[in-house]
């Protein structure tokens, strides 16, 4: 695993952008996330990174000279787009980034901060729009959470609620990569059928209405292998660029009725959402962590998906947070809500993994491919990533487990006195992540929203 702690890690590095220096800022000099944005002044987007509350423009910096030919070069940031620098090896990345603090820091190189053009290459976040910060080609959700796998599992199979290979292979289907959409898209509610409400009967048809978010990670493939070419355990983290907020809309009675033999169609292919943020795998080194320790009973991973490195460091302790804002809380100013926190330490299978049991088939990913990380759930029912589980009274994790059947729930009351269940028409779903350690400077993922329209006429 290539991703190490350096100079460009230091806590105590300042930015002369003073926002950056904001303890509670999400984009310290530390961070540097890669997004795309657009303005009035051209037709296509423009590559940028992330620095307090500015967005500084690559593009420009390039035409001023302030990069080295070679490492442009190597970056294929030419046209509008992130693919091409996704294939760019780690020492280009890592040598880029450097010579962007270089030019952020306080007591670094002055020729940015007093060059006449820089109100035209440093702007405020608030003033241009985010855009889909790359091409995304093929989509793969994996379900690698066992609490949510458990929870899922035990209201609707509670004698057996995990499959028999779950703990054996990184669960996952492939989604539907157009419909992805950049965060503040907003969704209209999935139409489709659902099941019969008594056996035999014909199934119904119209709006869903057990609609959820999915609290989720996204992975942005880099490096991409060849056609039958697998990726190794030991190497699947330098086919990574970082790391986004991923929100896996999801319609659970349309889901119920079409899953079986097949799994996920429609009730997950109408959209999912994802934060404009790229968070790299250079940013995120001071953030690794074990991977989640397995039960005794548990069976160790096969030799293909196991090694050291990835059983010392192979996870990423990164927050996760939902919060929810109705149409009436908006109208009438109040702040959104707080569902849940969980963290992505705590998935049963690592990135690592999910990357090398996708590809041991052969599988060739390509720079710029989304996989997900499946939802982020924990033990404990505030740290549930889906209202599917948050209203669920069943606890298979409580001492002694609560047992209850899936349709048992209490609902989420909002301040205005709503209710819900499930999301409602208007409602906003806000999701946020960010990285805190003792001695390095806290880093995060913005956010992801979206709020849901009603449902076409039918």
């Amino acid at each position: 695993m290539p991703y190490a702690i350096d100079e460009t890690h230091d806590q105590n590095l300042k930015s002369w952008v003073e926002s950056a220096n904001d303890p509670k800022s999400d984009f310290p000099i530390q961070n540097l996330p890669f997004v795309m944005f657009d303005d009035d002044s051209s037709s296509c987007s423009y590559i940028a990174v992330a620095i307090g509350d500015k967005v500084l423009n690559l593009h420009v910096l390039e035409e001023q000279g302030f990069f080295d030919e070679k490492t442009w070069d190597e970056l294929s940031f030419y046209g509008c787009s992130l693919n091409g620098m996704a294939n760019a090896s780690y020492e280009t990345r890592k040598r880029f980034r450097t010579r962007l603090q270089d030019l952020l820091k306080v007591d670094g190189c002055d020729d940015l901060r007093k060059c006449e053009f820089l109100d035209s290459v440093l702007k405020d976040r608030g003033q241009v729009k985010m855009t889909m910060p790359f091409e995304i080609g093929d989509y793969t959700d994996f379900y690698a959470s066992l609490f949510h796998a458990t929870n899922v599992g035990c209201m609707f199979r509670p004698d057996n609620p995990l499959l028999p290979n779950y703990k054996h292979i990184p669960i996952g289907y492939h989604g539907r990569a157009s419909s992805i959409v950049p965060s503040g898209t907003s969704i209209k509610r999935p139409v489709g059928q659902q099941a019969p409400t008594e056996e035999g009967g014909s199934p119904g048809f119209g709006p869903c209405k057990l609609l959820d978010y999915e609290m989720e990670m996204g992975v942005v493939v880099g490096r991409g292998n060849e056609l039958g070419e697998p990726v190794s355990i030991e190497d699947a983290e330098d086919h990574m660029l970082g790391l986004c907020i991923l929100n896996d809309w999801s319609a659970r009675d349309l889901q119920k009725w079409e899953y079986v033999p097949l799994g996920p169609f429609l009730a997950k292919n109408f959209a999912s959402t994802v934060s404009p943020y790229i968070v790299t795998m250079e940013a995120l080194a001071p953030f690794r962590c074990p991977a989640e320790e397995r039960d005794a009973s548990d069976p160790q991973p096969l030799p293909y998906m196991d090694s050291d490195a990835n059983r010392k460091a192979g996870g990423f302790d990164i927050k996760v947070e939902v919060h929810i804002a109705s149409a009436k809380m908006r109208e009438q100013g109040m702040e959104p809500v707080h569902l849940s926190t969980a963290n992505l330490k705590d998935m049963y299978w690592t990135l690592a993994q999910m990357i090398t049991h996708h590809t041991v088939n052969g599988c060739n990913l390509q720079p710029g491919d989304l996989l997900g990380s499946g939802t982020i759930s924990g033990p404990t029912r505030g740290a549930r990533g889906s209202m599917l589980e948050l209203t669920w009274d069943g606890d298979p994790f409580a001492n002694p487990p609560i047992s209850a059947p899936g349709t048992q729930r209490t609902p989420i009351v909002l301040p205005t006195g709503e209710e819900r269940k499930f999301v409602g028409d208007g409602d906003e779903i806000i999701m946020k992540a960010y990285c805190e350690r003792e001695g390095y400077r806290r880093i995060g993922f913005g956010e992801c929203r979206g709020i849901i329209e009603p449902a076409r006429t039918v």
